[in-house]
């Protein structure tokens, strides 16, 4: 099989990518490396696909949101399947500079989706995030929860690609699973996230800025969990059947929640950080940021009894294999 993966060179895109290859199939990945967080880092996964996966592995460098240079840069390949995980990420980035939301989250979307549907692909996979449930109290959010009111662009754009995608399942009748992600975490994560600034500064005796007072609570999931869930989301397109799907359509396009099924307090994920590292942190509490949710809980039972799928690491497992590896890749 050969598939297309956007935000090869991204975390959560480097790890799917990675998975596919260790099975056997081919892999066509883009990204456009741009410089929102460490390029060396990005290039770093990418020669280690390379490395180890050699020629059924390709890349190649394109902005997904530029559509001739999408449509040029591919050619004549067609796909078993489109996994499309590039985006502009990150909920406080999007208050300083919306315009790359626009760009990527929405004009890249519908590129994908045209591309998906010119080519007659099987399948296409897309994230989401757990970001569009916005100020929803009533915890675990569920993909039936209404999700109309976002705190942040990013949030926003990524409720829209769910609605695009919609429309595309209903008018072209394209098959699509669109996915929740909750605070993924692990190794070869992104440097912007919470994990990877309080090892760095717990680790070089630096004050960590704890948001939301330290009052809020996350459902963290291990990236091997995560990519478990794309993996059988890819391998299972949603029929046209007419029946309602997860997420409430009655077209080809189901909407999941991937999460570990538990909220943890910030300070928990903290502790098992400076367990970790062997050092205590200093603590500097901030007020939350705009944008911002105060509590996270993905409700799985949707992705469970379609996909059967099952997290299966906890943060006292998967915290001390993240701080590992930054040891490691940081070389501290």
């Amino acid at each position: 099989m050969h598939y297309l993966v956007t935000g090869a060179a991204g975390f959560i895109g480097f790890h799917v990518a990675e998975r596919l290859l260790e099975r056997g199939d081919r892999v066509t990945g883009i990204d456009n490396l741009n410089d929102y967080y460490s390029v060396a880092l990005k290039r770093a996964r990418l020669d280690r696909l390379a490395e180890r996966h050699g020629e059924r592995f390709t890349f190649v460098r394109v902005d997904f949101a530029d559509n001739s240079a999408l449509v040029g840069a591919l050619g004549t390949r067609d796909f078993d399947g489109i996994v499309h995980l590039g985006a502009q990420a990150g909920v406080r980035y999007s208050i300083e500079n919306p315009h790359a939301y626009v760009h990527s989250n929405l004009a890249g979307h519908i590129n994908l989706l045209e591309l998906a549907r010119r080519r007659s692909s099987p399948h296409l996979v897309y994230a989401s995030s757990s970001s569009v449930y916005g100020g929803n109290e009533n915890l675990p959010f569920r993909v039936e929860d209404r999700v109309d009111q976002p705190l942040s662009l990013y949030a926003a754009t990524k409720k829209a690609d769910e609605l695009m995608s919609q429309t595309y399942a209903h008018l072209y009748r394209l098959p699509q699973t669109g996915l929740r992600f909750f605070t993924v975490y692990g190794p070869w994560g992104r440097p912007d996230m919470a994990m990877w600034l309080f090892t760095k500064a717990i680790l070089a005796g630096e004050p960590i800025e704890v948001f939301g007072e330290g009052n809020m609570r996350r459902d963290f999931t291990f990236i091997d969990d995560i990519v478990t869930g794309v993996v059988a989301a890819l391998d299972n397109p949603p029929p046209d059947d007419g029946e309602e799907k997860a997420g409430g359509s009655h077209a080809p396009h189901r909407l999941y929640n991937i999460g570990n099924n538990r909220s943890e307090e910030l300070e928990r994920m903290i502790g098992l950080i400076e367990q970790a590292c062997g050092k205590k942190a200093e603590r500097r509490l901030l007020p939350m940021q705009p944008g911002d949710v105060r509590d996270t809980y993905a409700d799985i039972s949707a992705i469970q009894r379609d996909l059967g799928f099952e997290p299966r690491t906890s943060i006292d497992e998967g915290i001390p294999r993240f701080v590992e590896w930054y040891r490691g890749y940081c070389g501290v």
